[in-house]
């Protein structure tokens, strides 16, 4: 498979493959640039147990996602939600992971403003310490329909928390491709933009998640990777196929398609 140096494979493309499968395939394959999931290190025994073979596997970890959410806007959750964040931290790090890729959590009954305060508050601090440490991290924005899992939803509020809280943003792609000026998002926002994840989407899809590998569905990839290009972003490009086409097709084909449809667009566009 060919692969080009800004295009990172996660884990999560594969998600009920084991830890050794995802490993064995990323070998066979020589994908080097990789992104973790704290879940399947965790499903897999926990975290620590991987860290001396995945940094001595040759790999350049571009992401390290984590955590599940956490209901901030509950202050008994909160003492507890710091702990599995600071965990999470501690494992980007250990990993050697560039970028460290967050979702806020669900607002609860919260407006959209407080569950924000209360964010700052409690996670800020947290965030500006590990940030110290060389640590990128990022807030991704979600799909409308998981407000379960956080109150980011567009790329543009991302963006503007993320500068209050000193950080950087993930930008999720399938999650913004249609946004009301994108374009200009993203040529203000490049340098607070710290990974882009790509999928691709089908027009009249009713669930999620639900993705397609870049370049099947119907997001403008080469207009928003060009644009992305345009505004000065020098980033990875980290695949995170997850849902029924991707299992139906299997993993290593979606995989391999991917990684060579996105290096190969990467190329064209002078990247």
């Amino acid at each position: 498979m060919r692969t080009h140096p800004r295009v990172s494979l996660s884990m999560l493309s594969h998600w009920n493959w084991s830890v050794d499968e995802d490993l064995a395939f990323f070998d066979r394959e020589g994908v080097e640039v990789i992104g973790l999931s704290l879940a399947k290190l965790q499903k897999a025994g926990g975290w620590e147990g991987h860290v001396d073979r995945i940094r001595n596997g040759g790999y350049r970890v571009s992401n390290f996602v984590g955590l599940g959410p956490i209901p901030w806007s509950d202050p008994s959750q909160r003492a507890d939600g710091v702990a599995r964040t600071r965990n999470a931290l501690d494992a980007a790090l250990a990993f050697g992971a560039e970028t460290m890729i967050l979702t806020t959590g669900p607002a609860g009954a919260l407006t959209w403003e407080d569950a924000a305060d209360a964010y700052a508050d409690t996670v800020g601090p947290v965030l500006e310490e590990y940030a110290g440490r060389g640590l990128r991290i990022t807030l991704e924005h979600t799909n409308g329909l998981r407000v379960d899992v956080g109150f980011l939803h567009s790329l543009h509020d991302a963006i503007d928390f993320a500068r209050r809280l000193g950080i950087g943003v993930c930008m999720e792609i399938n999650a913004c491709w249609a946004e009301r000026g994108l374009g200009a998002t993203i040529a203000d926002g490049a340098a607070t933009i710290g990974i882009v994840q790509l999928s691709d989407f089908a027009a009249g899809t009713m669930s999620t998640p639900n993705r397609l590998v870049p370049g099947d569905g119907d997001i403008p990839m080469r207009r928003i990777v060009g644009q992305l290009l345009d505004a000065g972003y020098t980033g990875y490009f980290d695949l995170e196929m997850i849902g029924p086409r991707i299992e139906e097709e299997g993993y290593e084909s979606a995989s391999v398609r991917a990684v060579e449809y996105v290096g190969a667009l990467l190329t064209d566009l002078g990247a």
